[in-house]
């Protein structure tokens, strides 16, 4: 009842507004500006020239139904067109070049070249390996200024891993001889060619997706399949996507990231048949969200967001996108649809705090961190970024469990620099670093019969203060091991807490634990995350 009375009083409302509005535009418009539109409404009244009298003034007919126009629309959604203005704003900004295009082709051209020729050396079964392009480039979803080209080299499957490995390295490094090896699930080689940054990876050529022996098999069925279903409208909408996840930081399926990959942005794109739809539709998701572009789906998961490969029932392309940045993109599109602009679609400028700003940061909130700052072990990030979280969540454990406040965490990993080893940090802000000399432990009530005695025996002679009764339980008060947490994360060595393998040998060899306002001291390297941290936004 109250919602259709509400609705009554807003009709009322408007009609009013609608008629005076309708009204001065007739009466004033040829001296006058046109009123923009109401923020809460929607409307927009603007006369056209297609509808203007002999006297340069515009007919009542045209203003009347310009203002009804807006007046049918909700009070909570902007004109559609207005969204879509916006968005044709960004694609223009977002489609490379005509020049950029014909670069990426020859270039893409001389390395498919070498690289047959590079296969054509190999002893037989390997010399009958196709290269072919995959990813952005491959679909046309690449933005302007990209300059990342994927080759795969698809070998028989008589070959074993071990010889995959050999010949998928030796062609990398004949395609590109400054070339340095990475490795994922197996090694592969990554180089730069003509300003290109290239990456040359061996798979195997499987019948279908599913008969995959390495993870990256099915990355050519991945690209077959997008071919199909993007033509190139959607694939311009897909490019608009991906400058909009980067503007609120969400674009990426690394593990440090762990946000939208490039297939899953094609996907969702597709599968709503365009970005209006697709961002309209995020604005109402109610996690979890599934999506089946095939309807072959064989498996079920915990993922806030589902997208079920079209190549691969049983895989969730988003299985990588973290709760947290499925409801980033929610928050972005229902501010997008409800406020269309295309300075949302810019990212923000990284700052980066000195010491002197992260001390006053902390004096502001009162709070006490402490942190641990060591080298990081020499692994690429994908491989860090867990390690480095599984470290964080085991120490938060082991604080909490000693009677320390956590606050927050947060964990860095500074930029390579050369060959220079990495610093890594995992801080955790404390609402005090120092807690009381003693802590309370609660036993059981006194009726319980063997196991009361044994509590009370266990301490009857210690030097706790009690065992005493506190309604029919017994308590005692004793002594904390540690009552400072920069003197426990000094003097632990975290032998007893669950860490990441890797960090815990990074440990082994050393750490260095700042407390207090000797956090600050972490603003080199760590400016531009420390900013971050202390004025965090959506």
């Amino acid at each position: 009842m109250f919602r259709r009375r509400d609705a009554e009083a807003r009709t009322r409302t408007w009609d009013h507004l609608v008629n005076s509005e309708a009204l001065y535009q007739l009466s004033y418009f040829g001296r006058h500006q046109p009123v923009p539109r109401f923020d809460s409404s929607g409307f927009r009244f603007v006369a056209t020239q297609s509808g203007v009298g002999p006297d340069g003034r515009p007919t009542t007919e045209k203003v009347v139904v310009r203002a009804l126009e807006r007046y049918s629309m909700t009070s909570d959604a902007p004109a559609t067109d207005d969204l879509a203005a916006t968005l044709a704003t960004v694609r223009e900004r977002t489609t490379p070049s005509s020049a950029e295009r014909d670069r990426l082709v020859g270039v893409t051209a001389d390395l498919r070249e070498r690289a047959a020729a590079a296969v054509a050396d190999l002893p037989g079964p390997a010399d009958e390996a196709d290269v072919l392009q995959v990813g952005s480039t491959a679909r046309g979803t690449w933005l302007p200024g990209d300059r990342d080209v994927d080759l795969f080299v698809r070998f028989p499957t008589a070959l074993d891993r071990d010889e995959l490995e050999q010949f998928g390295l030796r062609v990398g490094h004949t395609v590109l001889p400054d070339g340095v090896e990475e490795f994922a699930e197996h090694p592969y080689v990554r180089g730069s060619h003509e300003g290109f940054d290239v990456d040359l990876v061996p798979c195997f050529d499987i019948e279908t997706a599913t008969d995959g022996r390495t993870a990256v098999d099915r990355t050519p069925f991945h690209t077959a399949y997008l071919e199909r279903v993007l033509d190139d409208d959607l694939a311009a909408d897909v490019r608009v996507f991906k400058q909009f996840l980067t503007a609120v930081g969400a674009y990426g399926s690394d593990l440090r990231t762990r946000g939208f990959s490039g297939y899953l942005t094609e996907l969702l794109v597709a599968e709503h048949d365009g970005l209006e739809p697709l961002l309209r539709a995020a604005t109402d998701w109610q996690p979890p969200v599934r999506f089946d572009p095939e309807d072959h789906g064989t498996a079920t998961f915990d993922d806030a967001l589902v997208v079920i490969d079209p190549t691969d029932p049983e895989r969730n392309v988003a299985a990588v996108c973290a709760a947290e940045n499925v409801a980033r993109l929610q928050h972005h599109a229902r501010r997008l649809v409800a406020d269309p602009d295309p300075d949302r679609f810019r990212p923000r400028e990284p700052t980066a705090l000195d010491a002197a700003g992260v001390r006053d940061h902390l004096d502001d909130r009162g709070t006490d961190p402490v942190a641990v700052d060591f080298r990081a072990p020499a692994v690429v990030d994908d491989q860090l970024y867990p390690q480095l979280r599984r470290s964080l969540a085991g120490i938060e454990r082991e604080l909490d469990d000693r009677g320390f406040d956590v606050f927050r965490t947060a964990t860095f990993a500074a930029p390579h620099d050369g060959d220079e080893p990495r610093r890594a940090v995992l801080v955790f802000e404390l609402a005090s670093r120092t807690i009381p000399a003693v802590e309370r432990h609660q036993g059981p009530p006194v009726h319980v019969g063997d196991h009361a005695a044994g509590f009370y025996d266990s301490y009857a002679e210690s030097e706790s203060c009690g065992p005493f009764l506190d309604g029919d339980r017994y308590v005692v008060e004793r002594d904390r091991p540690y009552r400072d947490a920069a003197t426990f994360l000094r003097e632990t060595g975290f032998s007893e807490i669950a860490l990441g393998a890797q960090i815990e040998s990074a440990l082994a060899d050393g750490y260095t634990v700042h407390a207090g306002t000797g956090v600050a001291d972490l603003a080199e390297p760590f400016g531009t995350d420390l900013q971050e941290y202390f004025e965090p936004r959506v």
